[in-house]
C-alpha cells in the first residue's frame, strides 16, 4: 500500500495525476483523469498551499519550487489552453499494462479511466482554445494513436473522435504561429527548473556543446576509417544492424546484461539490484525509439521494462531495414542500453525508492531524470565501456548532436528565429538525422518545448561535478558524487548543489 500523503503534496499532486499515478506509481489516482477544463485548473491551483512547511531545507525548496513551477505553467503561461499533449497524457492507459497489482485491478481501473475520456474530452475541448495550427497539426497522429485503447467502447471512441476533430479544425484555424516567445519560453524554463535562464547565455552554451561533440564525433569517426569523411562513416555505421524485430530483441537482452554487469563491476552508482527485462514496444507508446517503464518509486518491488519499438511488420522490407538502421544500427545501440538502463534510468529509479523523503521520492526534474541518463553516455566512454570499439564513442556522440540539436531548435522555434522546415534542416545538418525522422524532431519541439532538457540537465550535472571536485579535493571519487545526487532524487536543476553539502 503507499503510504499516505500530507495534503501539501496532495494538492501538487492534483496539477501533475498522470505523472504521478504512471512514473512515481501512486496508484489512489487510478482510474481518474485530471480536471484539465479552465475552472478546474484554476480550483486546482486555487488548493496549492506552502502552509504546510518541511524542516529539511531542501525539501522544502523542492516542494516550493514545484508549486511555482505549476503555477507558471498553468497559472500564468495556460499551457493547456495551447499545447494537446497535456490532454493526450491524461488519456494515456498503457500505465495498466504494468504488473503493479493483480491483473483484475489493474483491467478494473483502466475500464474506469476509459469510461472518463468523455469528461476528459470536453474538458480538453473547452480548454485548448488557443491552439497553434502547426502545433495542431503535429499532435492529430499522437490523438488518432490512443485510438487502439478504445477498442469496441463506443463512447470512448465518439469523444477521442471529437478531439481529433477538435485538433483538425485547429489546424486550419489556430494561430499561425506555435512560438511559445522569449519572454515566455524563458519563464517556462526558469521555473520547471528553479534557475533563472537567460537564452542567449543557454543557446551559447549550447553551440559550444555542439562544437565538442563534433569533434569528438569527428575524431571516432576517423579511428573507424581514417579515409573517409564522417558523413560516409556514419552512412557505413547505420548499414550495420539487426535484421530482424526478433533480432533486435536478442540483441537487446545481451546488451542489458552487459551494461548491467558493468555499472555493476565499476561501482559508479549506489545501487545494483532488480530486474530489467526487454520486450517489444506496445503499440501506443510506438511514437519513440526506446523507453524504460520502471517499476515506480511508491509501487510494489518488480520487473521493471525497457521496450524497443519493433519495426511494423506491415512496412515494406526496405522499411523496416531503414527503421532498423536510423534507431539500432550496432554503433548506436550499446548507448541506447547505457541510457535506459544502466547507469541510466533504471539505476537511478532503483534508487530513487530507496529514498525516504517523500518529496525527494514523489517529485521530479524532467531535465534531472533525462540529464542523468544523457551525462552516462559519455561518462561510460570516460570510464572505459567499449574501449577499444570506437563505432560506441561515435554512436554516443552523434547521440550527443542530436539532444544539443533540440536544445538549439526548441529555443529557435519558441522565440520565432526558426521555421519548422528551418529546424529540420538543422537536425540534418547538424545531427545527420535522415529522411522524415528530421522533421519528426522538428515537429516535437513545437509541443515539447523543453526537450531540450537532456543536453541542459548534462551540462549542469557536469558543472556541478567539477564544483564537488574543488570543494571535496582529495576526497573526491565518482560514487560518492553519483550517490550524493541520487540521495537527492531527481530535483529541479537550480538545488542540486545541496549535493555539495548533503554528500
Amino acid at each position: 500500500m503507499n503510504e499516505e500523503l500530507d495534503t501539501r503534496l496532495q494538492a501538487i499532486c492534483e496539477l501533475s495525476l498522470p505523472y504521478v499515478r504512471d512514473s512515481a506509481g501512486r496508484h489512489e489516482y487510478d482510474g481518474r483523469v485530471q480536471d484539465l477544463s479552465p475552472a478546474g485548473v484554476r480550483s486546482a491551483l486555487a488548493g496549492l498551499t506552502a502552509d504546510l512547511g518541511y524542516v529539511d531545507r531542501h525539501d522544502e525548496a523542492h516542494a516550493a519550487a514545484t508549486e511555482n513551477a505549476l503555477r507558471v505553467r498553468f497559472g500564468e503561461l495556460e499551457l493547456h489552453r495551447v499545447n494537446p499533449l497535456w490532454h493526450l497524457d491524461n488519456l494515456e492507459l498503457m500505465v495498466y499494462e504494468r504488473p503493479y497489482a493483480p491483473a483484475e485491478e489493474r483491467a478494473e481501473a483502466r475500464r474506469r479511466h476509459l469510461a472518463a475520456w468523455p469528461d476528459a474530452v470536453d474538458a480538453a475541448v473547452e480548454a485548448l482554445d488557443r491552439v497553434p495550427r502547426e502545433l495542431a497539426s503535429a499532435s492529430v497522429p499522437l490523438a488518432r494513436g490512443l485510438a487502439t485503447y478504445a477498442g469496441r467502447d463506443a463512447a470512448a471512441g465518439a469523444a477521442l473522435k471529437r478531439l481529433v476533430d477538435h485538433l483538425d479544425w485547429a489546424s486550419i484555424q489556430g494561430d499561425s504561429s506555435a512560438a511559445l516567445g522569449r519572454s515566455a519560453l524563458e519563464r517556462l524554463l526558469s521555473a520547471s527548473e528553479a534557475i533563472d535562464v537567460d537564452l542567449a547565455d543557454l543557446l551559447a552554451r549550447a553551440e559550444k556543446e555542439q562544437a565538442r561533440l563534433r569533434q569528438l564525433l569527428d575524431d571516432a569517426c576517423r579511428r573507424i576509417d581514417p579515409d573517409a569523411t564522417t558523413g560516409e562513416t556514419l552512412r557505413v555505421l547505420r548499414t550495420d544492424h539487426p535484421a530482424t524485430g526478433a533480432e533486435l530483441l536478442d540483441e537487446t537482452r545481451l546488451l542489458v546484461d552487459e551494461v548491467l554487469e558493468w555499472t555493476a563491476r565499476s561501482g559508479l552508482v549506489p545501487v545494483d539490484d532488480g530486474v530489467c527485462e526487454v520486450g517489444p514496444m506496445p503499440d501506443s507508446q510506438r511514437r519513440g525509439l526506446a523507453g524504460l517503464f520502471a517499476a515506480a518509486p511508491y509501487e510494489p518491488d518488480g520487473p521493471s521494462a525497457f521496450y524497443v519499438t519493433l519495426p511494423d511488420p506491415s512496412w515494406a522490407e526496405s522499411e523496416q531495414r531503414a527503421w532498423l538502421a536510423s534507431g539500432f544500427n550496432r554503433s548506436q545501440l550499446p548507448g541506447v542500453a547505457v541510457h535506459e538502463v544502466a547507469p541510466g534510468h533504471f539505476s537511478h529509479f532503483r534508487a530513487l525508492r530507496q529514498l525516504p523523503s517523500p518529496v525527494r521520492r514523489l517529485l521530479t526534474s524532467d531535465a534531472f531524470i533525462e540529464g542523468w541518463a544523457h551525462y552516462v553516455e559519455e561518462l561510460c566512454v570516460e570510464e572505459g565501456y567499449r574501449a577499444d570499439d570506437p563505432r560506441f564513442t561515435a554512436g554516443v556522440a552523434r547521440d550527443g548532436l542530436l539532444r544539443v540539436t533540440r536544445l538549439i531548435c526548441s529555443i529557435g522555434l519558441h522565440t520565432g528565429d526558426l521555421t519548422v522546415a528551418e529546424a529540420a534542416r538543422r537536425f540534418t545538418e547538424d545531427a545527420f538525422v535522415v529522411g522524415p525522422g528530421a522533421v519528426s524532431e522538428a515537429q516535437r519541439g513545437l509541443f515539447d518545448p523543453t526537450y531540450g532538457r537532456y543536453t541542459w540537465g548534462k551540462l549542469e550535472i557536469l558543472g556541478l561535478r567539477d564544483r564537488a571536485r574543488a570543494a571535496w579535493g582529495v576526497g573526491f571519487s565518482l560514487p560518492r558524487f553519483h550517490a550524493a545526487l541520487f540521495a537527492l532524487g531527481a530535483p529541479p536543476m537550480g538545488l542540486i548543489d545541496t549535493a555539495l553539502t548533503e554528500g
